[in-house]
């Protein structure tokens, strides 16, 4: 899912969950909201999350969240996409406002 598809079904109000496996520490820095499950722990904590729900993995460039995404669904996910380039793209392409590391 690319940022803009995401911006688009985010202002629609789609009830997407958001899903950020990045570190607690890069979280804290800039976070689209949502669920924060380290990608380190999800392989444990998975059975937190609805596979009923349409569920959106980030992480900082995408590549964390391109494994957690392969992961759920290898756990019977099927509403599971990857924002493709990350967060770094979603402050590059939707809100510049937002803090870059």
């Amino acid at each position: 899912m690319t940022p803009q598809e995401l911006k688009q079904r985010m202002d629609q109000g789609d009830g997407l969950l958001l899903l950020d496996v990045r570190e607690p520490d890069e979280y804290k820095i800039v976070n689209l909201g949502g669920v924060s499950i380290p990608l380190s722990e999800l392989s444990t904590r998975y059975t937190e999350l609805s596979p009923d729900r349409e569920i959106v993995v980030l992480c900082h460039h995408g590549v964390r969240s391109a494994h957690a995404t392969a992961f759920l669904k290898a756990q019977g996910f099927e509403k599971v996409k990857n924002l493709s380039g990350g967060i770094d793209r979603w402050t590059d392409e939707i809100d510049p406002s937002l803090p870059r590391y």
